[in-house]
């Protein structure tokens, strides 16, 4: 049930999400070395942050839990200008070390969710499959 959920999340994702000729390139999610964005860091071992406290660009309720995430380091230094694009300017934001997620995180997440990217990766070449078929398909009929 948990697997068909998160599909049909992925599914819907893609359905709404506007697709343009730029976007093509390769897709990078969590766990994966060029990932940058928001971790949920319960159950992992206390991450290794760039700075000892959390940054907040804007006023944050102190009761709300800072968030923990993964960016370039420019955009650490740069908090402000890049905020926005990780949807966390209005968040205290911790920063965790490169060497932390590719040593602890990564590894731990993939093998959590190992089962989940099989799946999807079977499915990915199904529907790739489909689509060779289909263009064989119209190509002989033309």
């Amino acid at each position: 049930m948990k697997r068909f959920l998160i599909l049909a999340v992925l599914a819907s994702a893609a359905i709404t999400t506007p697709s343009f000729a730029a976007d093509v390139g390769v897709s990078v999610s969590i766990g994966q070395p060029g990932f940058y964005g928001q971790l949920d860091i319960g159950g992992y071992p206390p991450p290794q942050v760039i700075y000892s406290q959390p940054i907040a660009i804007q006023r944050v309720p102190m009761d709300r839990p800072p968030i923990y995430l993964r960016v370039p380091l420019g955009h650490a230094k740069h908090w402000r200008r890049h905020c926005g694009e990780y949807n966390a300017c209005g968040e205290r934001a911790y920063f965790v070390h490169d060497d932390w997620y590719n040593r602890e995180y990564a590894p731990r997440y993939q093998e959590g969710h190992r089962e989940f990217h099989e799946e999807y990766r079977d499915n990915r070449h199904e529907e790739r499959m489909d689509d060779r078929r289909e263009e064989h398909r119209d190509n002989h009929n033309h």
